[in-house]
């Protein structure tokens, strides 16, 4: 719960109140001025140690309990876009793949009574490679060749080809192609001289500018990397063992910054909702010099500000309703079902969710259309080609399938798919309503549908990818 100074309404700063102790118990959450709908993560910490109900002053706030991965968004709850298809379950034939959105928002819930938080899964067959890899069969080894040296030892290599027999659908032979070994020419080779490493510059005698005596460093290097040989005899090391510099360009002394007082408070900068409130400090006393440290710390610091008003909410439509059936507009008991006579049909939504003087809904609110009725009208049918495959279910139960379906599909009557509903404006189009009755002839004994199922093969687990983070 969050702490307030009760006080008079006359001492109250108007519509401001800070935030002076932090939200203790299952309350306590962060919260963020933004929900990124792309990624589902929260953006721009505003801070910690606040309740859900503070938070959520703002309808384009987020929030996340501590200890958990998981943005919640504090506008009413709506299914996040599905996330992407897992990879294939298997590199080659057929296999399986997930794919998964998930229920944000506060304060509702998402279509069908899921609760924020719930996820959905779908799972659909997939397959990267129709066959999988054959390995294949090394050749004999092939001769050797000469040796890279033609003196003390070196090295030899021969080769093999993969092809007895050759690999197939992207196969490969294990092993190596190529194979190196030690040769001795059985002649000793000179071994010329080589400087190890220079050693470090020694540090200079002074560190800072000034002083009596010009600071030196030096540093030297041997002959050792390797030493040359005595017999056969080999290159000594050119160039010299040891080198001298002055060191120059030294600094003055160093001076250490200090931080000078902080700055008053800033005014909240929000009129609704949660916002931050900052105090700044400059480290000018004295400022650093010379390469001296600058301030431990930070130069600016904020708190949180409540000003105990709710920003407004937008209204969002909800979906469109049923289409009504298709009637004749003034004429209840007046029978158009079959027949080429238009009727007309109506929808309508809900604005939902506008709250604390949010816009209401752009838009509107009914919608209206022309219409043939053909619900249960006998027509001619002809079966359509197969679908493709449905996804996989269950996604996560045990042993899903997939199907596909033909369906025998009603001929529309030929009946005008235009009217001019008032003269002078443009024609609207019309469309058939209902569900008739269609007439194929028979086939693998069914008359209006066949269906055909398949297995999932290569299933994965279904696995909330958020507890995976943890």
């Amino acid at each position: 719960m969050l702490s307030r100074v009760q006080a008079p309404p006359f001492l109250l700063p108007p519509l401001l109140l800070l935030l002076s102790l932090s939200a203790t118990g299952s309350d306590s959450v962060l919260c963020f001025t933004r929900y990124e709908e792309s990624s589902g993560k929260c953006q721009n910490l505003l801070g910690g140690g606040v309740s859900v109900e503070d938070c959520c002053l703002n309808s384009a706030y987020a929030f996340q309990k501590p200890g958990s991965k998981l943005c919640q968004a504090c506008r009413l709850p709506q299914w996040s876009p599905w996330s992407a298809w897992s990879a294939c379950s298997v590199s080659c034939t057929e296999g399986s793949q997930l794919r998964h959105r998930r229920c944000i928002g506060h304060g509702g819930q998402c279509p069908e009574n899921v609760e924020p938080g719930a996820l959905e899964w779908q799972l659909q067959s997939c397959e990267d490679k129709s066959c999988c890899p054959e390995i294949g069969g090394w050749s004999s080894w092939g001769p050797w060749a000469p040796c890279s040296v033609t003196c003390s030892i070196g090295i030899r290599s021969r080769s093999r080809t993969c092809d007895h027999p050759a690999p197939k659908c992207g196969g490969h032979c294990p092993g190596e192609a190529k194979e190196t070994g030690p040769c001795d020419t059985k002649n000793v080779c000179p071994t010329h001289g080589a400087w190890a490493a220079w050693t470090p510059w020694s540090p200079c005698s002074l560190s800072c500018r000034g002083g009596e005596h010009e600071p030196l460093q030096r540093r030297s290097r041997t002959c050792s990397a390797p030493v040359p040989s005595k017999q056969p005899p080999g290159k000594p090391c050119q160039g010299p063992a040891y080198e001298q510099r002055t060191c120059s360009g030294l600094p003055p002394c160093p001076v250490a910054g200090g931080w000078g007082p902080w700055s008053s408070l800033s005014p909240c900068p929000v009129t609704c909702g949660l916002g931050l409130i900052q105090e700044n400090r400059k480290c000018d006393q004295p400022v650093p010099r010379h390469g001296g440290p600058t301030c431990a710390g930070d130069a600016t610091r904020t708190r949180i500000c409540n000003t105990a008003v709710h920003c407004p909410v937008d209204g969002e439509w909800g979906p469109w309703k049923q289409w009504s059936p298709c009637k004749r507009p003034g004429s209840i008991n007046f029978n158009i079902t079959c027949r080429e006579i238009q009727g007309q049909q109506r929808r309508s939504r809900s604005c939902r969710g506008r709250n604390f003087d949010g816009q209401p809904c752009a838009g509107k609110q009914h919608d209206f259309r022309y219409c043939y009725d053909i619900e249960n009208c006998i027509l001619k049918g002809s079966w359509l080609e197969w679908s493709t495959w449905g996804l996989c279910t269950p996604p996560c139960g045990p042993s899903p399938i997939r199907s596909r379906k033909r369906i025998c599909s009603a001929l529309l009557p030929k009946f005008s798919t235009t009217i001019t509903a008032v003269e002078g404006e443009d024609k609207k189009n019309l469309t058939f309503w209902g569900i008739p009755q269609a007439q194929c002839e028979m086939l693998q004994g069914e008359k209006k549908e066949v269906k055909e199922n398949r297995p999932c093969l290569n299933v994965p687990t279904c696995k909330d990818p958020e507890d995976e983070k943890l």
